[in-house]
């Protein structure tokens, strides 16, 4: 048939329910494939057999970009008006740390073009279709729906297919769907919704592990399960927590900039006061006001954490990615390769009557190893018993059929000479007509054959797949053997497989959950496995959903149902993006841990997307974190690190909302309230860059271990709060210094900037020691980097008017009574100071982000720290 093909903007979903004639007519072709002619219109209309090329950012809309970011732009405002007013390595100094800052995240932009590219080389680059009736290799670009595959053991599947005919046909789809097991595929159709339990199907991407088939393309592209993923990762991806936190933060800290300084500039205009001096003045306070440093301090902060994070295994692709990892209050995580070991191991060895009996193993063993089978089951059954082989000689065999699900092979040892029937239960039991009883042969009624297919379900329930194993005495001259010889068998028991979880897998999942991280397991795998895992990593197992679950669902639906469910079987990628969105939805801060195709969307869409080391490329392409050990304890360490990062970020916010902004609001009054300016311009950024290289040991100081206890998020609030309790108490000293220096010792102006700039300096600097924790400061004391830098910093400070330089930032220096008084004023400010921190961080900082908590169960109850604690 070469009827053009109906345009399709999205394939067929759940195609492998329907059968071949209705598939057929839907896509206008037959069963003996497409001419040339209709596969080049079929092109035209569906487009190649690749996924969307992603649209490349170019490096000056990129940095354009981030220099629009509200805190961005204030830093370029604050260089160019610090160049303005004279201070050019001031201005300087800041213009590099942004452009540092900006190359840094710039950097790191085009992940999700390498990890296109990597879906691209990881799928076949030729396919074998019938065109014109003959079968002929082209490039898989070129399948279109319609086509007829031919499809070899070690073929990369290139589209997603239904399955017309097959021959032992068997997939690996551990990438695609998360099942650890081979899986055989065959014609017929099927009535399930999810793509993991279409027997009858095969999607690009899989690999061919043993036999042949032919079969019928229906989804190329992007709208292939494989595709789909690809098109996730060419999205552009939204702004983490952090990004979005540090963008409220610099809107709030541009908002009181620009409305402090409009108020001293019209007031002074208004007040008759030199229209220059007034507007020098007030540009210097912006810059007074401007965190400079926060970047730079969140670059290095944000690389310190990334290195230590490296010698607990975790490296980290995007800095930011350390903060959401430590705001993180769920974790999704995939099942085969992560809380399980992804290698199946021979778990039990049953005699016929379900008594733990090493024979049934014993002979299964002697199979895998001479029959040359090496699937992943021959593989448990010979490393669970190593010598079970030894003194067995092979006289015959018949591979293992997949259509009839069984092999044999036919041996001669100890037992004299011997046909073993490995393969699925109910094919084996088909040919048994005796069972084993000890040493005696008994006839095998129906009630032992009910018996044994009861334990084959009972096993499946626990999550064990089952083998059969039968024998029986060979008797005449050994052959090889033919399928009429494998009747009258001995039914000899059941072996049983696993895919057990890792040790550490347990002990890790309580740990994140002391920690207020809740787990959930998101798996391709069938919701029978997964409940059992969920049960023996100690999760709660009540209730498994599964991707025909989810699919009956509505958003708003399963946005009630991720509350409580933690444990999701049979999933397809797009389900698992749901899921995480769903969690979203409710304010939770997601994170998710998987190594497979099926997982890239998720880790996409994530807050924080984590994979391992040999995981797929494209799972690591779109993590934001690659853990070098598949371990859940890796994450918890990593969590431990970021939140600890997180707190000394918080603490150059807590600093420079105590002290620059007390400051700033203590010149701004002063320069209405006097006739006279309280500070020079140029005396406000020296004194500005001097408090700067005060805090730069922050990066290296040390965190107490309850910041690190519970998540921790931005809180504007609390941040706010805290600076309007200590802003104005630096303010309330600083007007007492002043009404001193006027009322009482009547100093000349340049007298009184000296003294104020010496007590801004000196209050500003030692007050890091009192707010950079929440404790007591002699009970918590910094690192060598925090104080050398601000002792330093300090020492230069209070130095620097007693030398030649001084005159040149207009500095005089003061009686030494004035001196003194001033100390006075220091202590008393540095009390206060220590008696009012538990009013500005008591209350807010152990105010708990309550908004996950109300999606919570009893098993856990996380809290999430305000930003105000993480000290």
């Amino acid at each position: 048939m070469t009827t053009a093909a109906p345009r399709a903007a999205v394939g067929l979903a759940t195609f492998w329910t329907e059968t071949p004639e209705a598939l057929c007519a839907t896509l206008h072709c037959g069963t003996a494939g497409l001419t040339a002619g209709d596969a080049a219109v079929r092109l035209e209309t569906y487009g190649p057999n690749s996924d969307a090329e992603v649209k490349h950012t170019s490096l000056l809309r990129a940095v354009a970009h981030r220099l629009l970011e509200p805190l961005s732009l204030i830093l370029l405002a604050a260089g160019v008006v610090s160049i303005a007013t004279g201070d050019a390595i001031g201005g300087l100094i800041i213009v590099t740390i942004l452009a540092l800052s900006i190359g840094l995240d710039t950097v790191q932009e085009g992940q999700a073009v390498k990890a296109a590219d990597l879906l691209r080389r990881s799928v076949a680059l030729k396919a074998e279709v019938k065109r014109d009736g003959v079968f002929s290799d082209i490039d898989v670009d070129k399948v279109v729906p319609g086509d007829i595959l031919r499809i070899r053991s070690g073929d990369i599947i290139p589209a997603d297919a239904l399955i017309l005919d097959s021959t032992a046909f068997v997939t690996g789809e551990a990438a695609l769907t998360g099942e650890p097991y081979p899986v055989e595929k065959h014609a017929g159709r099927v009535t399930a919704k999810t793509a993991g339990e279409a027997s009858n199907a095969v999607f690009r991407g899989a690999v061919a592990q043993g036999g042949e088939a032919t079969a019928l393309v229906v989804n190329t592209g992007k709208a292939t399960v494989f595709g789909a993923a690809a098109a996730a990762l060419a999205e552009v991806q939204t702004p983490s927590p952090f990004q979005r936190d540090l963008r409220e933060y610099g809107l709030v800290t541009a908002r009181l900039t620009m409305a402090l300084v409009v108020i001293v500039l019209a007031t002074r205009v208004f007040l008759g006061r030199p229209v220059l001096d007034s507007l020098l003045f007030a540009v210097a306070l912006a810059v007074g006001l401007t965190p400079e440093l926060l970047p730079m301090i969140t670059t290095v902060t944000l690389s310190r954490g990334a290195m230590r994070m490296a010698k607990r295994k975790v490296i980290v692709k995007r800095l930011a990615s350390i903060h959401d990892l430590g705001a993180m209050t769920v974790l999704c995580t995939d099942k085969t390769g992560t809380l399980t070991s992804a290698a199946i191991t021979l778990a039990h060895s049953f005699d016929p009557t379900g008594s733990d009996d090493p024979r049934a193993a014993k002979l299964g063993a002697i199979t895998a190893a001479l029959s040359g089978d090496r699937g992943a089951l021959d593989a448990a059954l010979m490393q669970g018993s190593t010598t079970a082989a030894s003194g067995w000689t092979l006289a015959g065999r018949r591979a293992f059929d997949f259509s009839r699900r069984l092999g044999s092979v036919l041996v001669t040892g100890p037992e004299g000479v011997l046909l073993i029937v490995k393969g699925a239960p109910e094919a084996v039991l088909a040919h048994c007509t005796a069972t084993r009883n000890g040493t005696a042969i008994v006839p095998m009624g129906a009630s032992e054959r009910q018996g044994a297919s009861d334990r084959v379900g009972t096993l499946a329930q626990d999550g064990l797949r089952s083998v059969a194993v039968a024998s029986r005495v060979w008797s005449g001259p050994t052959r090889e053997i033919e399928m009429s010889d494998e009747s009258a068998l001995v039914f000899e028991g059941l072996c049983a497989f696993a895919d057990p979880p890792k040790p550490t897998a347990k002990a890790a999942i309580a740990r994140l959950a002391a920690a207020g991280i809740r787990v959930k397991i998101l798996s391709g795998d069938d919701p029978i496995v997964v409940k059992r895992l969920a049960g023996l990593v100690g999760l709660n197992a009540g209730a498994v959903l599964s991707g025909a679950d989810i699919a009956a669902m509505s958003d708003e639906a399963l946005a009630v149902q991720v509350r409580t469910v933690d444990a999701y079987g049979r999933l397809a990628p797009d389900q698992k993006s749901r899921i995480v969105k769903a969690l979203q939805a409710g304010r939770e801060i997601v994170g998710f841990l998987g190594d497979g195709i099926n997982d890239a969307p998720a880790l996409k869409l994530a807050d924080i997307g984590l994979s391992v080391d040999g995981a797929t490329g494209v799972a690591q392409a779109a993590a934001d974190m690659i853990l070098l050990d598949s371990d859940l304890a890796v994450v918890a360490d990593g969590v431990e690190e970021g939140r600890r990062t997180f707190a000394n970020i918080l603490k150059y916010v807590r600093m420079g909302a105590s002290s620059n902004f007390g400051n700033m609001l203590s010149m701004a009054v002063a320069s209405v309230a006097l006739p006279f300016l309280p500070m020079l311009p140029t005396q406000i950024l020296l004194n500005n860059l001097i408090y700067d290289f005060s805090e730069i040991g922050i990066p290296f100081d040390g965190v107490r271990p309850e910041a690190t206890a519970k998540p921790q998020v931005w809180d504007m609030k609390g941040i706010i709060r805290f600076a309007a309790v200590m802003g104005p108490l630096s303010s309330l000293f600083d007007f007492a210094t002043f009404g001193l220096l006027i009322a009482v010792f009547h100093v000349a102006p340049e007298e009184s900037r000296t003294t104020w700039f010496l007590e801004s300096m000196i209050t500003q600097i030692l007050v890091i020691f009192i707010i950079r924790t929440n404790g007591r400061p002699w009970r918590s004391l910094p690192s060598p980097a925090l104080a050398a830098s601000s002792l330093l910093a300090l020492l230069g400070a209070m130095l620097l008017p007693f030398t030649p330089a001084g005159a040149w930032f207009g500095f005089q220096l003061p009686p030494a009574s004035v001196l003194a008084a001033t100390g006075v004023i220091v202590v008393a400010y540095l009390v206060a100071a220590e008696l009012l921190k538990p009013m500005a961080i008591g209350e807010v900082g152990r105010r708990l982000h309550s908004t996950s908590l109300r999606n919570q169960t009893p098993t856990v109850t996380p809290k999430t720290s305000s930003a105000s604690t993480a000290a």
